[in-house]
């Protein structure tokens, strides 16, 4: 018995390294709770996550910038109610801070969608590939990364946010989970299904242009 509960608390010790490196953002998070000033490491590390993340959302520069400021105005004025949660399961890359950063961008992209429904804007510009070499195929791919992301538009609210967290974030299946609120089996399905849906969109859409070019 003695030996049992000897073990539980060698058990309980050595749980604690486990958990101390799970989140890699926590010598900046407690350095930004003692210095509000020392929060713009945190800024510099996750500005162009979230305005990618608000950018692939909102499909417009200007919302997304809106959205972007929100996030880490909200996270800074927040900070000292964050609490790390990590856990063992979820592996060495996992960043809680990560997640409520996101949680919060999630937030204020709603909000940024809620309120452009009450002003016009303008669609995701296109970015114009110059390449002299070889300027059909650049165009080809160009057009198939449009085409792409005009498919993950097309899905539905969660798949989308999912493919847009996993695929430009590059947030684990874990981190997502804990983004949406769902269990990670429940991500791995969402995102499962979104991949379907995108490849099953762009066949519909190739066909349909073979059948319109063959027709001319």
């Amino acid at each position: 018995m003695a030996r049992r509960a000897l073990w539980r608390s060698g058990a309980a010790k050595d749980a604690v390294p486990r958990i101390a490196h799970l989140d890699r953002d926590r010598p900046l998070v407690e350095a930004a709770k003692r210095d509000p000033a020392r929060f713009d490491a945190l800024y510099r590390r996750y500005l162009a996550r979230v305005y990618s993340y608000a950018y692939y959302e909102l499909g417009d520069h200007h919302a997304a910038e809106d959205a972007t400021a929100a996030t880490f105005v909200s996270a800074l004025t927040n900070l000292d109610r964050f609490e790390e949660r990590a856990r063992p399961a979820d592996g060495e890359g996992a960043s809680t801070f990560r997640v409520w950063l996101f949680q919060i961008a999630r937030n204020e992209v709603a909000g940024e969608r809620r309120r452009a429904r009450r002003r016009p804007t303008e669609p995701i510009g296109e970015t114009v590939v110059a390449d002299p070499l070889d300027v059909e195929s650049a165009a080809v791919r160009r057009d198939e990364a449009r085409a792409a992301w005009r498919a993950v538009g097309r899905l539905p609210g969660e798949r989308r946010q999912a493919m847009v967290l996993r695929f430009v974030d590059e947030l684990s299946t874990a981190e997502i989970a804990g983004v949406l609120g769902r269990s990670e089996g429940a991500v791995r399905v969402l995102i499962h299904r979104a991949l379907r849906s995108v490849a099953r969109d762009l066949g519909v859409s190739e066909r349909s242009g073979g059948e319109r070019g063959s027709a001319s």
